[in-house]
């Protein structure tokens, strides 16, 4: 027999498909603030978010006619044709979050508009409507949210630990503040602030509040746009990196999302940056026409589809290469020469054995205008102190929670990522501006141990790796030959055989196009065999064979590895052709070097990654005799 579902039961099992955690809830109304217009939210959770969570903003409110009905399952003010899915510009949009959260809670809504003189408080209990009345408060919205899955047991039992729970709200909010660095979001955890953004429009202000200073004061600014595509944000230089990809936050369009192809395009602007195995730290902000992105994939909306994958990650990474060709990219002496407790610091708060959250207040927050030590050559350093917060009590409904007025947010100097920072009496300081290397300024001074060229350019001293920059030079040399429509090969005097499966000989059309276009020559010799005359300049006779069979080994297996296993070869060979150390340059050979260098795509590293050359400032050669 068939029948329709009672609403109480429907409601329950749509719920489970927005609601999964407290992070659920806190993401939906803190989204929803932002597309209110606030300048100002408030989020303060209990136990995680599973037995209280708040989130208060400064936004437009609903009007109280419309309160009651923002309930029901598909109300929403974002969308009001087929046609507005296509061109989604707002974080919500389906209409399902408030439903969805008052039908496995406790709600309590207060809202009122700039233009009503009272505001109104529905209080809604696993859905059923408790109390609709006019109330007085402040412009904007107030959500309390209590008791998650107070109804569903079952469902209550899947949350984790407290300390879990809080961490990924922590995190949720952080990105948040990030993506909009005009708004003022502040986190309240049981009763203590953990932190509280100025909103004054600066991303690089807004990392140095929530994370931690050390790690992130000399991130790298990135900015770059193509065809409708722009990307901003800030990453870190190749000395500074991760052995996950934790730290590499993503945002578009204003949203915070997961994305393989805003990856890639990250991992292909690192390429030989980076040794295997390490990532970057990435904060970085793609703007697209809406478009040419579909965010109706998933209820967490945290899952986007590109139209044209290929452009976003080609914008992406001419984003990141041009960035660390920058000056500011430039791999520096003091990152080679941290204390040890400074190299186990971690960007995020410290988490101890009872999976309790351990914040570092001093180095998070700044209720403060930011006071800061400036010394010569270095960068402005931030100082923070811990705010007297007086935990926010438990208040009846009627008596709904009043956040201070907001800061007032100063004219939009977002534009880009060469703000001002704000200044100290009679000082100004800017973020670095992002400019390219000029090998023209060095001054050639000499060589130490055959091994290191030193020169200077008036404001730094330089040492330069001869075998590291002639690698660079050679693989780049390679690397361009390889990519050129004809790939030069070398005829052996004495051909080799290969032996394919003959499942794979009947298949040949890909593979054998693929050797071909590397610079092998073979022809058919057999029922399976094949004749090699010809291989690739780049190799030699064993090492050609080896990779032959390697290759077609890995096809067989349903592995195309062509390029990265040629590149892997180019590498190699540019390592034995490159001076090595200890060689003896004449002054001509060196400056035939440094120019070889500078017309480099890449020349801060060589192929495997390490630094060509390393930068000291005046500072940090004083520090070292103790002079600083």
């Amino acid at each position: 027999m068939i029948k329709v579902l009672a609403k109480n039961i429907s409601d329950k099992i749509a719920a489970g498909e927005v609601i999964e955690r407290p992070l659920s809830i806190v993401k939906e109304l803190v989204e929803n603030s932002v597309d209110a217009g606030a300048d100002h939210i408030t989020c303060e959770i209990r136990n995680g978010g599973k037995t209280f969570i708040r989130v208060t903003d400064n936004g437009c409110g609903i009007p109280a006619g419309e309160a009651e009905t923002a309930f029901l399952r598909h109300a929403t003010s974002k969308i009001t044709s087929v046609r507005d899915l296509t061109r989604i510009a707002s974080l919500g949009f389906r209409g399902e979050a408030l439903a969805s959260i008052a039908a496995v809670t406790r709600t309590t809504l207060i809202t009122k508009t700039a233009d009503s003189k009272t505001g109104c408080r529905i209080t809604i209990h696993g859905g059923e409507v408790i109390e609709n009345a006019a109330v007085g408060c402040p412009d904007g919205t107030t959500m309390i949210v209590t008791d998650l899955f107070y109804n569903t047991p079952a469902r209550r039992e899947f949350l984790k630990n407290d300390g879990a729970e809080s961490s990924v709200i922590i995190d949720f909010l952080s990105e948040m503040a990030l993506a909009y660095p005009k708004i003022r979001f502040q986190l309240i955890n049981g009763g203590s602030m953990l932190f509280s953004t100025s909103g004054d429009g600066n991303r690089r202000n807004t990392i140095l509040s929530v994370y931690h200073r050390k790690e992130y004061e000399d991130l790298v600014p990135l900015q770059y746009s193509e065809e409708g595509i722009s990307v901003t944000g800030m990453i870190s230089r190749p000395s500074l990196s991760r052995s996950t990809r934790r730290d590499q936050i993503y945002f578009v369009n204003g949203r915070v999302v997961r994305s393989k192809v805003m990856e890639k395009g990250v991992s292909e602007g690192y390429r030989e940056r980076l040794f295997e195995g390490r990532y970057p730290v990435v904060f970085l902000f793609l703007q697209v026409d809406p478009e040419t992105l579909d965010v109706n994939i998933h209820p967490n909306k945290r899952e986007v589809r590109f139209h044209d994958d290929k452009a976003v990650t080609s914008a992406i990474r001419s984003a990141v290469v041009q960035a660390l060709a920058s000056d500011g990219a430039v791999v520096e002496a003091r990152d080679y020469f941290i204390r040890p407790q400074e190299q186990k610091e971690q960007s995020r708060p410290a988490r101890p054995k009872d999976g309790t959250v351990q914040v570092d207040i001093k180095s998070l927050l700044s209720t403060k205008r930011h006071e800061m030590d400036v010394r010569e050559n270095t960068v402005p350093v931030y100082r923070a102190e811990r705010p007297e917060v007086t935990p926010a009590p438990e208040q009846p409904v009627s008596q709904p929670v009043s956040d201070p007025e907001p800061a007032q947010v100063p004219p939009d100097t977002s534009a880009s990522l060469q703000e001002q920072v704000p200044p100290k009496a009679g000082i100004t300081l800017q973020e670095p501006v992002l400019k390219p290397f000029d090998f023209n300024d060095l001054n050639v001074k000499g060589a130490i141990f055959d091994t290191y060229i030193t020169a200077t350019d008036g404001d730094h001293f330089y040492m330069i790796d001869q075998h590291a920059a002639q690698e660079r030079i050679f693989y780049e040399k390679l690397v361009g030959e390889y990519m050129a429509d004809d790939k030069p090969s070398q005829t052996i005097l004495t051909p080799f055989t290969i032996d394919v499966p003959l499942s794979l000989k009947e298949d040949s059309v890909d593979w054998f196009q693929s050797l071909t276009e590397m610079g092998y020559r073979l022809e058919e010799f057999g029922p399976n065999t094949y004749l090699v005359k010809e291989i690739p300049y780049f190799m030699e006779i064993g090492e050609a064979e080896d990779f032959l069979r390697d290759y077609v080994d890995q096809v067989r297996e349903g592995t195309d590895l062509g390029n990265t296993v040629v590149i892997n070869k180019l590498i190699t060979r540019s390592c034995k052709a490159a001076i090595k150390a200890h060689d003896r340059l004449s002054e001509r050979e060196i400056q035939a070097l440094i120019r070889d260098l500078a017309q480099c795509r890449n020349p801060f590293s060589c192929p495997h990654g390490r630094p060509t050359f390393i930068r000291f400032s005046n500072y940090d050669i004083e520090k070292m005799f103790k002079r600083a």
